[in-house]
């Protein structure tokens, strides 16, 4: 044991010598959770909308105090032009136009309804359609709260609730993805350089004539990037609990096990890389092509698996992201137990047995 405790030192010290390693184990991860936490998210806050208030009463103000309060918007109010509204949307300086007619208020006391017109720069719909379903729902929260009086109530009150996100919070999705994402890329692209890289030092004669057995030589590759990544793993989930308000609702025992056993996955599909290739160059490229786009497009974070054709789903089945991040959200999110992932778990198991499996049978004990 001693000599397979020297092995892992030895891993040790190349990735502390190597800064460029150390950048790609430590710097990625935190630029990619602030990226998709901050910059990459499906809520749209901060839209400047203009709004051409001809009313000037209780009514229409009730309503602008109601939008200004609203993280969605930064409210400008200005009696605007048409012609002068359009050359704001040309310029970009505004998302929306809310207009208020005159009698606003009077019409909604006296007859009980009234109209509020609201221009939006569809030439980007998405965008526009959102932020128009804010304001829609802003608008009838407004309604719901002054229609007190017997008789004036609709005939059928809709009431919706969200489960574990009322707020539609975008990190709830992206960061169980982002750390699907960072773990599998950071554990294969660094194991898979991990063998081939003696092979092209010139050094792996050395390991091979060594008292070591190969099997404890693979594995011994692998445990300072299990080690590290666990390092990986407590930092991505201290910014997301601080900067990204992203909670924990389950098991942190249980989150960082089941994080492990995907971990162990990883590691094994970078050893099978590492032992099919001939290159640094070539592991590199197939651990970032053959992983991150696979897992960015089969893990469901940003494109739902139920819109994509049969086919593709079934491939997804074969992602182990796409399991971890099923595992991730059950336990961060909806505080779930074991009893409610652990058909996802075995899957991830079998996963790795099966990839060590085919890892140790590829690993040749001679170059020749």
């Amino acid at each position: 044991m001693t000599q397979f405790f020297s092995f892992i030192r030895k891993e040790f010290y190349h990735v502390f010598r190597d800064s460029k390693t150390l950048l790609m184990l430590f710097g990625l991860p935190i630029a990619q959770i602030l990226l998709f936490g901050f910059a990459l998210s499906n809520e749209i806050k901060d839209s400047r909308i203009v709004i051409s208030d001809l009313s000037r009463d209780e009514g229409s103000r009730k309503v602008i105090e109601k939008l200004s309060a609203s993280e969605h918007f930064i409210v400008t109010r200005s009696d605007l032009s048409p012609r002068e509204i359009e050359a704001a949307f040309k310029k970009g300086d505004i998302k929306l136009a809310v207009l208020f007619p005159a009698r606003f208020g009077e019409d909604l006391q006296h007859l009980g309804s009234a109209s509020i017109q609201v221009i939006g720069d569809a030439s980007d719909p998405n965008t526009s359609n959102t932020l128009i379903t804010y304001l829609t729902g802003i608008v009838q929260d407004f309604q719901s709260q002054n229609r007190r009086s017997p008789g004036s109530a609709p005939l059928i009150n809709v009431e919706t609730r969200m489960l574990y996100n009322p707020e539609l919070k975008g990190s709830t999705n992206y960061v169980p993805g982002v750390l699907a994402l960072v773990l599998m890329l950071v554990c294969v692209l660094m194991t898979s350089v991990s063998i081939v890289r003696e092979k092209e030092m010139g050094t792996m004669e050395v390991l091979l004539v060594s008292p070591l057995n190969p099997v404890l030589l693979v594995i011994s590759k692998a445990v300072p990037y299990f080690a590290l990544s666990l390092v990986n793993l407590a930092v991505i989930l201290i910014l997301s609990s601080t900067l990204l308000d992203m909670p924990l609702h389950g098991s942190l025992v249980l989150l960082v096990a089941l994080s492990s056993l995907f971990i162990l996955t990883c590691l094994a599909v970078g050893l099978l890389i590492s032992n099919s290739t001939g290159s640094q160059q070539m592991a590199m490229l197939i651990s970032l092509m053959g992983m991150l786009i696979p897992t960015m497009l089969f893990t469901g974070f940003m494109f739902p698996l139920e819109n994509m054709p049969w086919a593709l789903r079934a491939i997804s089945n074969i992602i182990p992201s796409k399991w971890y991040y099923i595992i991730v959200k059950s336990i961060m999110i909806k505080g779930l137990g074991f009893s409610a992932i652990w058909k996802e778990s075995l899957i991830l198991f079998i996963m790795m047995l099966a990839l060590m499996a085919i890892s140790f049978k590829r690993f040749k004990v001679r170059l020749t």
